[in-house]
Parts: structure tokens; sequence; C-alpha cells
């Protein structure tokens, strides 16, 4: 690494963004190369990802943008390059492992269980946390007992964090979608995660719930520390909260860099943004 490199790196590692220091590399992704068949959906794709950022993820539809998640948290095993989460590989990892390590997701599409409660749904996300076996948590015996409401009381915690509290017996299937949408994001919290990968938590939503979105995650990564990776289409949003930005298209990576750099990138004008951003 030459001075000049060096330099950089350390001015990053130390900058401080909207009162939020931004640390060193946490999660490294190093020329990651995808195909289906003979359909390449990511070609020698390479970004880092910093302690306690808000690092977007955009592009055109089928640009790779969900493909690059589910490489990261082991759904799927790229054929080429390497991700490594605080110097530890991931290759060969399947999406538990991952998780164990510290790396939660959100889907695009919603997977919750749409006939359990709130408090149910975000309690699956505990799972990696409990310790007593499944007939034990079914039996409700002793230390699982014990256990299953030390579990409640943090997925309350979270239930207040998300401001959900008058529908934490609700079904989620009866919920408004932008409050589904809330409890997934509990769901991974309750995960514990240091990197927190979100796949379009806004998709769907008006412009009210955008907001309230967008201010969680930004509480999120502020008030837990937690690192976030985002995918998403409305780039008032990704200009507001990302602190860096990578661009795909059609699987190759066209732009990198702070949401003003990325905003005047002749090929991201070109192939995203178009002439009126």
């Amino acid at each position: 690494m030459n001075a000049q490199n060096t330099a950089e790196t350390a001015m990053l590692a130390s900058a401080t963004h909207g009162g939020r220091r931004i640390g060193e590399v946490i999660l490294d992704v190093q020329n990651i190369s995808l195909s289906f068949g003979g359909v390449k959906a990511l070609a020698d794709i390479s970004f880092d990802v910093r302690e306690h950022e808000v690092r977007a993820i955009i592009g055109p539809n089928g640009a790779g943008k969900s493909s690059m998640l589910n490489c990261i948290n082991g759904v799927y095993q790229p054929q080429q390059g390497s991700i490594t989460f605080r110097g530890q590989h991931f290759r060969h990892m399947n999406s538990r492992q991952v998780a164990e390590m510290g790396v939660a997701r959100t889907f695009q599409n919603l997977a919750l269980f749409k006939g359990m409660s709130v408090l149910d749904n975000i309690m699956t996300g505990r799972n990696l946390k409990m310790k007593s076996g499944l007939l034990a948590q079914a039996l409700r015996w002793g230390p699982a007992e014990r256990e299953e409401i030390a579990q409640r009381e943090s997925v309350e915690r979270i239930i207040d964090f998300l401001e959900i509290q008058p529908h934490r017996k609700t079904p989620v299937g009866r919920l408004p979608y932008g409050l589904q949408k809330r409890v997934d994001l509990g769901r991974a919290l309750a995960m514990e995660p240091q990197v927190l990968l979100l796949d379009e938590p806004m998709a769907g939503m008006n412009v009210e719930e955008k907001q309230d979105m967008s201010r969680f995650i930004l509480d999120v990564n502020d008030e837990f520390g937690t690192t976030i990776v985002l995918i998403e289409h409305d780039m008032g949003v990704v200009m507001d909260i990302s602190d860096r930005v990578v661009v795909l298209d059609y699987g190759k990576k066209i732009g990198d860099g702070t949401p003003h750099e990325v905003r005047n990138n002749e090929d991201v004008i070109r192939a995203y943004l178009g002439t009126e951003h």
C-alpha cells in the first residue's frame, strides 16, 4: 500500500459522519463473481464496508444487488472471489453460520409468519441466542423458562424501540404493510447483528412510512452501533442517509464513493440516475 492510500485509509477510519465515528473495514468483498448456468449475475465485484457506516448498494433492476447480499449472507456461494468479516472468510459458509458470526438480513419480499403475533415473529430472531433444547423450550421447564423470560425482555425492548407496542399481540398478517416491514426489521435486530443487510426496506411504502423507516435505520446505526448495508431505489433516501454508495449495473461495478461523488459520476448518470439528477 503506498503512502497516499495509507493516508486515505487513516482519514476514512477516523472520519466522523453526523456525530458517528466511522471505523476500520469490517466487511471486505473482493473480486466476487457469480453465475447461474451461462448467466453472469456478478462480475469481479469489490468493495468494503466500514464499521458503523451506512453503505448503500444501488442500480437498476437486474443489476445484481440482491445476488450480492445473498453472497454476503451465505445463501449463494460465488464461483470466484472472497468475502471477509473481521478477518474471517465466508467461503463455504451457510446462512446460519454467517448469522452466528454477526450478520443479519431482511428480505425484499416479506418472509414473516403471518398467523403469529408481532412478539412471536420477533422472538424467532432470538433463536440463535437460545441455549436450551427444543424439548425443554416446549415444556418451558426450569432453566428453559428463565431463558425464555430473558429473551422476551430483549424482544420487548425492540418492540418499544420500533414503536409497535400497541400491536405486540396482533397477528402480523393483519398489520399494514409498513408495520410488517418494521416487524421484519425487528426480527433482524433480535439477532443483535454487527452488520445488518437490508434488501429494499422501503419498497412499496408511502412517503410517511419511508420517513419513519429512514429514522429507524439511522437510529439503529447510531444507538446500537450497527453497521448497515442497504439496497434501495429511492435516491432521495439513499443520498440522505448513506455514508458511501456502490453502484452496480448488469452485474458490474460502475461507481463507488460518497453520495456526492456518485451523484456526479458520468457512468452512473448514464446507466441509472439520468440527466435530471
